[in-house]
């Protein structure tokens, strides 16, 4: 039997996953706080390397965006124009991990159903490459960025980042263990990933982006890494308002 191993970014209260190896998200960070996240890493990746991301001469090439998922879009963005935003060129550069290239890039849309029935859809976009996983979430919620800190436990700091109320903290993940001739998935304690959350204008009067970064052998990621990434792709992401 052949185990394959996935990290998974992990809030409290996450939803199954669904239609592949990248489960739906719902999640409105500033409306719910304490929302999902569920990002499944690793397998999909694995499936390129075996299948896929050749070109005819046999050289390998960076995974490029893949919506399939994306049925449904924001009013204010898509999650493949977060895609597009978060799957750059010099994303291994920015990362520090130059030699890499993106294994998979996809992009996609949960939906969240609030207490009184209120559906709000959450575009998503995620990058995989060998040391890194990153994801990138658009939030058109009404929640101040602000007032996060009181809700997500004692890892939080809050910053400005690009002259915008942001948050910054860590997360456990878990490792999903997955027998490929069949079987359950197991689950077992993963490694630390690290959000940065930022207000969508200066005035933090709702909406925000988050991005967010863990290591595929569970060690903790680059702060500095975290920064250039969020510093070079959220003035791409339609909706940013320079500060």
């Amino acid at each position: 039997m052949v185990d394959e191993f996935a990290d998974t970014k992990q809030d409290i209260g996450s939803e199954p996953a669904t239609g592949g190896s990248k489960p739906e998200k719902s999640v409105d960070t500033g409306a719910q706080v304490i929302a999902a996240i569920v990002v499944v890493v690793g397998l999909a990746g694995a499936l390129w390397v075996l299948g896929g991301g050749r070109d005819a001469a046999g050289d390998t090439k960076p995974a490029v965006c893949d919506t399939t998922h994306d049925a449904k879009s924001s009013k204010h963005i898509s999650a493949a124009q977060l895609c597009t935003a978060l799957n750059r060129s010099d994303l291994p550069a920015l990362l520090g991990t130059p030699d890499e290239q993106a294994i998979s890039a996809s992009g996609n849309v949960s939906t969240f159903t609030s207490a009184d029935g209120t559906k709000t859809d959450s575009p998503e976009a995620d990058v995989d490459l060998k040391t890194y996983s990153l994801e990138l979430t658009a939030s058109d919620d009404d929640f101040p960025v602000s007032e996060l800190a009181d809700f997500l436990g004692g890892t939080v700091q809050k910053r400005s980042f690009l002259g915008h109320p942001a948050v910054l903290y860590s997360d456990h993940t878990t490792a999903l263990r997955f027998n490929l001739g069949g079987g359950k998935v197991h689950t077992g304690p993963g490694g630390i990933a690290r959000t940065l959350i930022v207000a969508k204008d200066a005035k933090d009067g709702g909406g925000s982006f988050e991005v967010s970064i863990w290591r595929q052998d569970f060690a903790t990621p680059d702060d500095a890494a975290l920064f250039r990434v969020a510093e070079k792709v959220l003035p791409t992401v339609p909706g940013w308002t320079a500060g």
